[in-house]
């Protein structure tokens, strides 16, 4: 089974049979909406997700990442496509590249960031925050499938949101060397790796941000080049999904393990439950 969170257009792109839509209760909340889950012709199961909900009604902040992931892992994904919409801290990286990043530099600060967060410690490894099979598999895909220009690596700083960036934060980013800046790969992508997901994202630009001489990012801006960022990632992940690998060839598979810290005896019993999908073989 292979996930897909990002823009609930995007899945239409796919050739999926016998879709339905799945209501699944988490532990952690509900999902921002029912999981779409379907085949394609070669009998590979995908499971579609809205990130921010049908209507676009959950904030980069409010959005239940913690929900999304876990329901992703109860109905059967082992690994995780995702887009985002971004902005450009580099003048090569115009509105309507595609970036697949390496890396992510944390600026959020009111989100829930574990699935461990009371009565079951865990203290994962995070070095290489995307799944570096996924992330190449990812970039080679919108290569092929799309007419975008695509970069390769590179750092996404994610910020809290939900307003944009100051002029002072922008240069900031760009001295420290970070490629793209957005609202959603945090917790995203720790939750995934918590979850032991492969996980990769393609981000579409849609801007400059703010430190570009004249260019001061509007929604419409944004709107506009998501629009048209779109087509490109609907045969990306198109094409990701058709050639995806049978086995997975990485660590994702097992990051965890090692990792818990608390006692399985000292781990209340309520606990235990919740987080028995996640960590149970570890305990």
């Amino acid at each position: 089974m292979i996930g897909f969170i990002g823009g609930s257009g995007i899945y239409d792109s796919l050739p999926l049979e016998d879709t339905e839509e799945h209501d699944v209760t988490t532990p952690y909340g509900d999902p921002a909406a029912p999981v779409t889950v379907g085949a394609m012709p070669d009998g590979t199961g995908v499971a579609f997700l809205p990130r921010h909900g049908r209507d676009h009604q959950y904030s980069p902040t409010t959005a239940p990442y913690r929900a999304n992931i876990y329901a992703l892992k109860e109905l059967g994904v082992e690994r995780v496509l995702a887009s985002n919409a971004v902005g450009s801290l580099r003048e090569d990286l115009p509105p309507r590249t595609l970036v697949v990043p390496d890396q992510i530099f944390d600026r959020t600060r009111k989100r829930e960031y574990t699935f461990f967060d009371e009565g079951c410690v865990v203290h994962m490894p995070f070095a290489e925050p995307y799944c570096p099979h996924m992330k190449s598999h990812l970039a080679e895909s919108a290569r092929e499938a799309s007419d975008a220009e695509v970069h390769e690596d590179g750092t996404y700083v994610c910020i809290e949101g939900p307003q944009y960036s100051t002029k002072a934060e922008s240069e900031h980013f760009r001295a420290s060397g970070f490629e793209i800046i957005g609202m959603t790969a945090i917790p995203e992508a720790k939750l995934a790796r918590e979850a032991e997901l492969c996980y990769a994202t393609v981000a579409g630009v849609t801007d400059y941000d703010v430190w570009k001489e004249e260019s001061e990012v509007t929604l419409q801006e944004v709107l506009d080049n998501a629009a048209a960022n779109e087509e490109f990632i609907k045969s990306t992940v198109r094409r990701a999904v058709e050639n995806m690998p049978e086995a997975r060839e990485c660590d994702c598979g097992h990051a965890v393990e090692g990792s818990v810290n608390t006692p399985t005896e000292a781990i209340p019993e309520d606990v235990r439950e919740r987080v028995e999908l996640l960590v149970g073989d570890y305990l």
